[in-house]
């Protein structure tokens, strides 16, 4: 595995999360992390159903119907859904994703990990904290502006940042 799409904040926004989920797959992931704030449990369905790889999504504040989308994510085998936080192995790279900022740059610093991904402030960003990366794909909403979503390339460490 070589390329895993990462976005947040789709905020019920089918028509932005249906473009970047085709692009995603015409870019070649073949990883989707969502960094929360999906909203509705019928946002995790649409992910489930048009992704075929293995996807990870953490709670975000606006997350309201837990219950829901864990129903729905033991509809798709290929869904986790892990609560607040993660840490993934993937390719040999150590990743973690959580929804708030704040922890997001204490992970990073920590040093432990090749990758930490977040969202809540739906504000792009890529840094390189220590010998890592610290990522905030933006929003797929849309509401400050272009929707966006990155790509992590595993076997380079590299990330980009994809505006819709």
């Amino acid at each position: 595995m070589t390329k895993i799409a990462i976005l947040s904040d789709s905020h019920d926004q089918i028509v932005n999360l249906t473009r970047v989920l085709e692009a995603a797959q015409a870019a070649g992931a073949e990883m989707l992390l969502h960094c929360g704030d999906l909203c509705a449990p019928f946002m995790l369905n649409l992910i489930g159903e048009r992704f075929a790889g293995p996807v990870h999504v953490v709670f975000g504040n606006n997350d309201g119907d837990g219950r829901l989308l864990q129903v729905i994510a033991a509809r798709h085998p290929h869904v986790t859904l892990h609560g607040i936080y993660a840490e993934l192995e993937v390719a040999g790279r150590q990743l973690a994703m959580i929804h708030y900022p704040e922890p997001a740059r204490r992970i990073a610093q920590s040093g432990a990990f090749d990758l930490v991904c977040y969202g809540h402030d739906h504000t792009r960003l890529l840094e390189s904290v220590g010998a890592g990366r610290l990522l905030n794909p933006g929003e797929v909403l849309g509401m400050k502006g272009a929707a966006s979503w990155a790509i992590y390339d595993t076997h380079t460490g590299e990330a980009d940042i994809v505006l819709l």
